[in-house]
């Protein structure tokens, strides 16, 4: 029987732009690419490729060097025509120039009954060799899953509370049978349940609806709502020792498109969204695309900001650049490069602000819909402790206190405020609200970095 949980504190950012339910007959992309930096613990990867080498989607591309069973595959068949390095020969990207058809490696293909008898073993064996196995993350740490280790619980979260988030119901439409197949494989990695969570007041899509082998958990209130971070707080909190892994329902598709069809088909719908967007809608494509051919001849201006991911966590990547392995989305939104005379005492109801300011009168309507751009409207400053924090964040932790933890490199004091149960985007709404104007998904990230490596 699955859980209900109603949830109080947190902020939903109503911004405009949100993508139209409608599918774009735009072509494809030409290059896709795969990024090192998209995963947490790779610090050594090896290339086993070269420039103009030919592929398949599921072909290995590089391994890690600390566990060379974790294999980073191609998501797409054409011609390797780049191998990016940067400072100290690090690798940033593997750059590959698509064919016009996919082809896949050929991967053992299952029935469905036929996955339903299949062990532990050999369904980690075909991820891992497969590469669909990254799509998995271990908390604590955010980090690709350890094969060697058991995840007393396997979280799925099918929402998304971001601002301007795909619709998911649009996004899946479809695709029952592979997400169960998913669910299915998924089950027998976990030493306990598998909860997939959805928001109790949108429509629920059949998709997760009717699954089965799983814990189906609702959840109720504004963002961070959607992270899983927050969810696993409130149905299976991770003490020190425990291990939980999580995976977005593209993952789950993906595993279910692997053992039911035996090849690796990293086909995803991506929405294009933002208030620069002159029509946001949604686009089929595969992970890693450039966004060249998405945005051309469809922004407002030139002078904006191409956000892979969301505007909270998301990463800014150029009008010509890819999209991260995660993201299923790409918001444009202005760029803030500008001086803003008296900045935020100016009296006005355009801004978004979580505060009510006396000079931010934008509590009062917010439910319209905003155009924001990146300007942080202030520097840093000394940390402020407001209790703002607090307030958008669901989970019984004190956010100031274990940010500077962190800051004084406190290990026990992390480890006492709950530095296990969070990774970057569960505090990413501290980030927006913060008058510090302090770094804090780098913060957590340079706490969660230090433990991990003690």
């Amino acid at each position: 029987m699955g859980k209900f949980i109603r949830l109080k504190k947190g902020f939903d950012i109503n911004l405009a732009g949100k993508a139209a339910l409608k599918l774009s007959n735009t072509e494809q992309p030409e290059t896709f690419v795969i990024k090192p930096d998209d995963f947490h613990g790779i610090y050594m990867p090896k290339v086993l490729v070269k420039e103009g080498d030919s592929v398949k989607a599921g072909s290995p591309l590089f391994h890690d060097k600390k566990n060379e069973k974790i294999v980073f595959t191609a998501p797409v068949s054409g011609e390797v025509v780049e191998v990016k390095r940067g400072e100290k020969r690090k690798l940033l990207e593997i750059k590959i120039l698509a064919d016009k058809t996919i082809e896949s490696l050929p991967f053992t293909k299952y029935s469905v009954s036929e996955l339903a008898n299949l062990n532990r073993e050999k369904i980690q064996e075909q991820l891992l060799t497969s590469g669909v196995w990254i799509n998995l993350i271990q908390r604590p740490y955010g980090i690709v899953a350890n094969p060697e280790e058991t995840p007393k619980s396997i979280f799925v979260s099918a929402f998304d509370s971001h601002p301007l988030a795909p619709d998911y119901s649009f996004i899946y439409k479809g695709q029952e049978n592979y997400f169960q197949a998913g669910i299915d494989a998924l089950k027998k990695l976990s030493g306990g349940p598998v909860h997939v969570n959805v928001h109790s007041e949108r429509e629920i899509s059949p998709v997760f609806a009717q699954v089965k082998n799983a814990e189906l958990n609702k959840f109720s209130g504004p963002h961070p709502s959607g992270c899983a971070g927050v969810q696993i707080h409130h149905i299976d909190p991770i003490n020190k020792g425990d291990v939980v892994w999580t995976i977005n329902p593209a993952g789950v598709i993906q595993i279910g498109k692997l053992f039911l069809n035996g090849a690796v088909d990293a086909s995803k719908i991506v929405a294009v969204a933002g208030s620069e967007v002159s029509d946001p809608q949604y686009y089929k494509t595969y992970t890693g695309a450039s966004v060249k051919k998405f945005l051309a001849n469809n922004l407002k201006n030139d002078h904006v900001r191409v956000i892979s991911g969301n505007v909270l966590t998301g990463t800014s990547i150029g009008k010509e650049g890819h999209m991260g392995f995660f993201d299923q989305m790409i918001t444009v939104i202005p760029e803030g490069d500008h001086h803003e005379f008296l900045g935020w005492i100016t009296p006005t109801t355009q801004k978004v602000s979580f505060q009510r300011s006396w000079g931010l009168f934008s509590f009062l309507t917010r439910s319209k819909e905003a155009v924001i751009d990146s300007n942080m409207h202030g520097e840093p400053r000394a940390f402020v402790q407001s209790g703002v924090f607090e307030q958008v964040v669901p989970m019984d932790i004190l956010p100031t206190h274990l940010l500077k933890a962190i800051i004084a490199e406190d290990y026990d004091d992390m480890e006492a405020l709950g530095i296990y149960e969070v990774i970057e985007e569960d505090l990413a709404l501290c980030e927006f609200v913060d008058v510090s104007k302090h770094n804090v998904q780098s913060i957590v990230r340079e706490g969660i970095d230090l433990l991990a490596n003690a």
